[in-house]
């Protein structure tokens, strides 16, 4: 029997970065296959605000972007819950020069910012929080940055070290960022690809320090590849019901290191085929548990991997995702403190979490508007009669269509 095709949309990280990117190219760039969802939309508008073009049709975008990027000196950005907002657009902002108020959701709020906004008074802009957080909201004053070296706290997020990178060939000279105890490498990994795929380089001393020289951004067509992080709910949900399915735009040449969750469906016992274009999972008889991981580096899908643990034959233990606690939510408690509401044994530190293997029951999941507890707790409700969300509709962030999908699948599934 052929394996069943996913649909799977876009890539949130490499459409935002992309977006960014292009704003900051001469010219107009094309955009096929963007994620549209609350996220991306929420950072083409901020692009908007900052007087950036950008031309939404349903299968492509054109963003018209300028050597300096934002167009107006002054303004007010809202990044919505989007925390890639927050930390890519201050950076590009900062080195174009001007006055600047960001803000978000009582979320997005909650979610830290000091490590970037150190970083960027280190560079010579001015960054004045208004809020009791020390984040957002705060106003960004600059006369743009000349460069120089500069040490960003980065072990709470790769997101601070992406957004200056990006900003880097705005300025007038070298930048050179130190970015010790760096977490998700591989998500720099994917700006740095992205960055050269527009024609900036990116080098390395040694793995934590990174230099960009200024230059400018080539204009061009950029083709985005399905999402790593939610193809791994799809992938996952072939490996507890048995099924096959592929996902094509994904494969060994993909940039991103979340796409590495399929070594762990290969641990749980699935069979896992990939290509340069296409990878195909088919799930076993019974997953096997008995085994640690470190999803430090790929963190977005830990939480896949804690809401199918309980199905195995054995304990599972998660460690190195300490960093996953300033998220949307604190996804080590949500995914602790909903696994035993479902009855699951679970055992938990400061970066780690263990789940035994139970038969679940029906609970109802709080998901703590996070779209990633409510993905992961949907495969999990694959296998679960009577699983319930009580925010179904928060999946929109980065995938509209996730139940839509998921029930085409897995229509025999509960």
């Amino acid at each position: 029997m052929s394996a069943a095709q996913a649909r799977v949309p876009g890539s949130k990280s490499l459409t935002n970065r992309a977006l960014a990117i292009a704003a900051m190219a001469d010219g107009v760039t094309e955009l096929d296959n963007p994620l549209v969802s609350d996220d991306t939309t929420a950072f083409a508008d901020a692009l908007v605000a900052l007087g950036v073009p950008v031309e939404r049709q349903a299968r492509r975008w054109t963003v018209t972007g300028s050597r300096l990027g934002p167009r107006v000196r002054s303004g007010r950005v809202w990044c919505e819950d989007a925390g890639t907002a927050a930390r890519f657009l201050p950076p590009m902002v900062a080195a174009a020069g001007g006055v600047f108020d960001f803000d978000g959701t009582d979320q997005l709020r909650a979610r830290p910012l000091h490590p970037l906004i150190d970083a960027l008074r280190a560079l010579g802009a001015t960054v004045e929080p208004s809020g009791d957080g020390g984040g957002l909201p705060f106003r960004l004053v600059s006369d743009g940055l000349t460069g120089g070296e500069v040490t960003l706290a980065s072990g709470t997020s790769s997101q601070y070290l992406s957004g200056l990178l990006m900003a880097g060939p705005l300025l007038s000279n070298p930048l050179t960022v130190v970015a010790p105890e760096l977490v998700s490498r591989p998500y720099i990994d994917m700006t740095i690809a992205v960055m050269a795929r527009f024609g900036v380089q990116v080098t390395e001393a040694r793995p934590d320090r990174f230099t960009v020289h200024p230059g400018r951004y080539t204009r061009t067509r950029y083709l985005v590849e399905p999402d790593a992080s939610t193809a791994s709910y799809v992938l996952a949900a072939a490996a507890v019901t048995g099924k096959e399915v592929s996902v094509d735009g994904l494969g060994s040449a993909s940039p991103q290191g979340d796409r590495r969750f399929v070594d762990v469906l290969s641990q749980l016992g699935a069979t896992v085929t990939a290509d340069r274009d296409r990878v195909t999972v088919r799930g076993p008889r019974h997953l096997r548990g008995g085994f640690e991981v470190d999803m430090g580096s790929i963190s977005d899908t830990f939480m896949t991997l804690a809401a199918i643990a309980p199905l195995a034959d054995a304990p599972i233990r998660i460690t190195g995702v300490g960093h996953a606690r300033l998220k949307e939510s604190d996804r080590i408690d949500a995914m602790a403190q909903n696994l035993v509401a479902c009855g699951v044994p679970v055992r938990t530190g400061p970066d780690w979490i263990e789940i035994s293997p139970t038969d679940p029951s029906p609970a109802l999941i709080h998901c703590r508007r996070d779209h990633r507890i409510a993905m992961s707790f949907s495969v999990l409700g694959l296998r679960v009669s009577g699983l319930l969300l009580d925010d179904p509709a928060c999946v929109s962030k980065t995938f509209p269509g996730f139940h839509d999908e998921l029930a085409r699948l897995f229509a025999d599934g509960r």
